[in-house]
């Protein structure tokens, strides 16, 4: 019975992880945050971030307290979540990885070329 359970807990948490992922990939977090939360430009990382700070944070974004000015998008997508999904969000983006070779940049870039793309 304990095998069970602990499958069903297991299964449950897979299913949430999935369930935030699909949330912040329809919302199109990765179009200013990165496919990893990795940060892109002067928008900030959310991968590695502690939980409990991430957590403090979507609950200001949903009370409408940002501190940059830029920031203020943010609040619609944070009211969208209801209190489950704002615990389950703030521990999916404390668990993401970066799974790309970071240093792929550095080894394409060719410091005689001309640069463009």
């Amino acid at each position: 019975m304990k095998i069970i359970s602990l499958f069903l807990s297991f299964t449950l948490l897979l299913s949430a992880t999935d369930t935030m992922e699909m949330v912040y990939l329809k919302n199109a977090c990765n179009a200013c945050h990165g496919m990893y939360g990795e940060g892109i430009g002067s928008n900030p990382r959310l991968q590695g971030i502690r939980e409990d700070i991430l957590l403090r944070r979507l609950k200001e974004l949903q009370q409408g307290k940002t501190r940059l000015d830029y920031g203020s998008v943010m609040i619609s997508f944070a009211k969208s979540l209801d209190e489950n999904q704002t615990k389950q969000m703030a521990h999916y983006l404390s668990n993401l990885k970066t799974t790309v070779d970071e240093d792929r940049y550095d080894e394409e870039y060719d410091p005689n070329d001309d640069g463009g793309s």
